[in-house]
């Protein structure tokens, strides 16, 4: 009977290797906006912040906190002092026993780790990125920044904060308008315009010394500054030929080159990861549309956005996939489209989206009555969560990668 027993056993552990094998199979391929489920975890030990904090960035990443028995993780562990945390499947078997088939919670430990230095809020961040590492093979998103523009009162100014709004500091105290942040990859440096000078200008911003300096100044209008992926270029809008348009520049300001010439205006320019391509908001006959162009140079090609009238604000995605944007009908939507343009997806009332470096969680802002507040969107499964703010409307955000 103990043999019986024992080759029941090693049956039933094998069952759950091949069922795990499969969970992180089905976790990790491609995803389809807005009919994704989310990954259901257990997740208990914890108490204030710490709890809070492991509830809000597993759900952005695409997680949802379910009683034990509906899990398919079990995240436990303390935060006496310190983050303490393990991650184990719950995978049900059926056991032979004398008295017959019994159904047994196998706990295979896929995540067992002690956090120490800082707050205990960023423990809780790094335990949370290390979950969604260990299930999914995805580096996670709760240690990442973002940067945006508060108007707490007159003007506004830009900000910087955790990815989830708390711990926001002011990069500006310039007392003039300000607008579209954009960080610069892999640097603790920001792009903006600023009216500080009287006309708006592009101004560089390195956080890490903070010393800053007008990058784009031009007679008429320099904006919407965006850096490629190697940080080595800059897309902007200029008016100094007379009308809005997209140009080029080395992130010295040199070999600055045009890239369109259209008698209507273009806008917010985004790079493709391989930073070949640049994908702006442009007119065609009074219709806007999404468009890009090689970053060398040459004819405009449309990027389709059926369903969507209106394009404006795209974003690519960092792994090439898709574009987030927002599309006008009456009021503001966050749509998703392929990247080389198609059917879109409305995923959610918004604007000004901005992806995340893993590919899947977006940053937008919402309105709410005469102001805007920022919120994070997990893509697959359409999962909401509004970001903590400062008192005021907060916008235009831009999330470090």
């Amino acid at each position: 009977m103990k043999s019986f027993l024992k080759l029941s056993l090693i049956a039933a552990l094998a069952f759950a290797t091949v069922a795990r094998a499969e969970d992180v199979i089905e976790i990790s391929k491609t995803y389809v906006p807005g009919s994704t489920p989310p990954i259901k975890v257990n997740i208990s030990g914890f108490t204030g912040e710490v709890n809070e904090v492991l509830n809000f960035d597993l759900y952005v990443m695409g997680f949802i906190n379910v009683p034990a028995d509906q899990a398919q993780f079990l995240i436990s562990g303390s935060n006496n002092g310190s983050v303490q945390g393990t991650v184990t499947d719950r995978a049900v078997a059926s056991v032979s026993t004398g008295a017959g088939n019994v159904n047994r919670v196998t706990g295979y430990t896929r995540l067992n780790k002690a956090y120490t230095g800082g707050s205990l809020r960023r423990q809780a961040h790094a335990f949370a990125d290390d979950i969604v590492l260990t299930l999914t093979g995805t580096k996670g998103i709760a240690q990442t920044k973002i940067a945006f523009k508060s108007a707490a009162a007159g003007s506004g100014e830009i900000y910087v904060s955790d990815f989830d709004g708390h711990n926001a500091q002011a990069v500006t105290h310039d007392g003039a308008i300000v607008a579209a942040p954009t960080w610069v990859p892999g640097r603790l440096a920001l792009y903006y315009t600023s009216y500080r000078l009287g006309s708006p200008n592009i101004f560089h911003h390195d956080l890490s010394s903070g010393s800053r300096n007008a990058f784009a100044r031009y007679p008429g209008m320099s904006t919407s500054a965006a850096v490629s992926p190697d940080g080595s270029r800059v897309a902007m809008i200029l008016d100094k030929s007379g009308n809005p348009e997209l140009w080029v520049c080395n992130a010295d300001g040199s070999g600055l080159k045009q890239l369109t010439r259209t008698p209507e205006d273009e806008s917010s320019p985004c790079w493709s990861p391989d930073g070949k391509w640049i994908c702006y908001a442009g007119k065609q006959g009074g219709v806007r549309g999404l468009y890009k162009v090689s970053a060398s140079g040459g004819a405009a090609q449309r990027i389709y956005t059926r369903g969507a009238p209106n394009p404006s604000e795209p974003d690519w995605s960092p792994d090439g996939k898709w574009i987030v944007f927002t599309s006008q009908t009456g009021g503001f939507q966050i749509h998703v489209v392929p990247a080389e343009g198609g059917t879109s997806t409305l995923l959610v009332d918004g604007e000004d989206p901005s992806w995340a470096p893993n590919s899947r969680t977006v940053v937008f802002a919402k309105r709410s009555g005469g102001s805007r507040r920022l919120s994070l969107l997990d893509v697959p499964t359409k999962q909401v969560k509004d970001a903590a703010r400062i008192s005021g409307s907060n916008s235009q955000p831009s999330w470090a990668k």
